[in-house]
């Protein structure tokens, strides 16, 4: 550098000084002395600049190699922490999955639990009957609960449900496993219907079958066992009443078996269940539904109050998951005995359906039922979620004999889009034809049909 610059000014002196030297010699030479003197400070100057920045590169250097030392050794020490805690056998963990669960080395576990469902929508029946309410929207499900495990093979859950303006309690179960074979009491599903015990988070509609509110199908309270092996599901169990609606002595006993084998990679699945209740002295039943939504309070089927001493059902249940293809279908028949009834009336429902993913995912299956979707690739990952369309043909019969609750016939298409495991959103449409209906339609006649549209937006944890 310092070369560069005697070059530099030894140059611009010739060029300047050349015309000076030709009139004054000594004026040019005083001159050239002064500028050489210049450049000579200048150059001492950037030498004083270099050392400078040299030392400042050295003290630099110097802290980052501190700094790294410091860094090793902290990263030494958490290793060593975390060795201490592995050593002093306590074992507790957070792991997240959807909530925070913190579970210990002793079998304790803990994991909060909720749910929030919205529903919008219309429903669209002649206008002649009365009943057509157009918009409706509700807070369809908001839960909140939790659930873990305890020492020696024990488990618990309990939840609440906060939607319209009520609490209810949906779970409240104490659970005792060891190995394949489970042992439930509390309050909990029994075992009616696929769709019954398919959770309402993964279900492909907004509502579930017709069939299983028609029927009254809810949790109870009771004790129950299964046994869950790899390719055989076995439940029974002995059940009194909805937590709600105690103390009665109405009591019930349920059982299901389901075959799940698979064939390839195609998860099949077969299943069949069975239910008796018997009704306290004096009980009614009202076997009624609503048309595919909940946020209407107009049911067009219904049987009306009847008397009952008891009820039976039997259900079937068939399903297939194969790649971004599922069908499943059931069928279930439910007979009543009463008093006052001539006969013992028989009702049936059923729907079979079938979807489609459009991106590259599956139905989840789990334990004899449907599960949680969980998209390949997710919103916020890069990707677009899981898209799904289902198509689904719904049945209720409410006639036979002197009861003459109607028909229900629902053409239901669903577009379900899954951007992330725990958040969903739901469309649906379903052309429904009523026969025998509760409200005289058009002209007098008790047959006509309805447009219904929901949407629902969903998130789980």
């Amino acid at each position: 550098m310092k070369h560069l610059f005697s070059t530099t000014a030894a140059i611009a002196i010739a060029t300047m000084s050349a015309p000076a030297m030709a009139q004054d010699s000594a004026a040019a030479a005083a001159e050239l002395a002064k500028m050489r003197a210049d450049m000579a400070a200048m150059s001492a100057r950037i030498e004083a600049l270099e050392a400078q920045l040299e030392a400042e590169q050295a003290e630099s250097d110097a802290a980052i190699a501190e700094t790294r030392t410091l860094a090793a050794g902290a990263s030494e020490a958490a290793a060593e922490a975390k060795a201490a805690a592995a050593d002093s056998g306590d074992g507790t963990s957070v792991a997240f999955k959807g909530a925070p669960e913190i579970s210990t080395g002793d079998g304790w576990s803990f994991k909060p639990r909720g749910r929030l469902q919205y529903d919008a929508g219309f429903v669209n029946v002649p206008n002649e009957t009365g009943r057509s309410e157009g918009w409706g929207n509700e807070v369809r499900r908001a839960r909140l609960g939790v659930e873990g495990e305890m020492p020696g093979g024990f488990g618990y859950k309990f939840e609440l449900d906060f939607a319209g303006n009520d609490v209810e309690i949906t779970d409240a179960i104490l659970t005792y496993g060891k190995g394949d074979l489970e042992v439930s009491v509390g309050q909990h599903n029994n075992f009616q219907s696929l769709e019954e015990l398919t959770s309402s988070r993964f279900t492909s509609m907004l509502e579930r079958a017709a069939f299983t509110d028609a029927f009254g199908f809810e949790r109870r309270v009771g004790v129950s066992a299964q046994y869950k092996g790899d390719l055989v599901l076995a439940q029974g169990g002995f059940f009194t009443d909805n937590i709600g609606d105690l103390s009665n002595k109405n009591w019930s006993m349920d059982g299901r078996v389901v075959a799940m084998p698979k064939l390839g990679s195609t998860q099949l699945h077969f299943g069949g269940s069975a239910h008796y209740a018997d009704l306290e002295a004096g009980s009614t039943v009202r076997y009624r539904q609503r048309p595919q939504v909940h946020f209407t309070g107009e049911r067009f089927v219904s049987t009306g109050t009847l008397g009952a001493d008891s009820e039976t059902g039997f259900g079937l249940e068939a399903a297939a998951i194969a790649g971004r293809f599922h069908a499943a279908g059931e069928a279930f028949w439910q007979t009543l005995e009463g008093p006052a009834l001539p006969s013992s009336p028989a009702f049936f429902g059923g729907y079979a359906e079938v979807g489609m993913f459009l991106t590259p995912d599956t139905r989840g299956y789990k334990g004899g039922k449907f599960d949680r979707v969980k998209p390949v690739n997710e919103v916020g990952n890069g990707g677009f979620g899981a898209v799904q369309v289902v198509l689904r043909y719904d049945y209720l019969d409410l006639n036979d004999g002197t009861v003459l609750g109607g028909q229900q016939n629902a053409y239901l298409a669903s577009l379900v889009w899954t951007p992330t495991d725990n958040t969903r959103f739901m469309l649906n449409y379903g052309r429904i034809e009523f026969d025998d209906a509760a409200y005289v339609g058009p002209f007098g006649s008790t047959s006509y049909s309805g447009d219904v549209f929901g949407l629902r937006g969903q998130v789980d944890f």
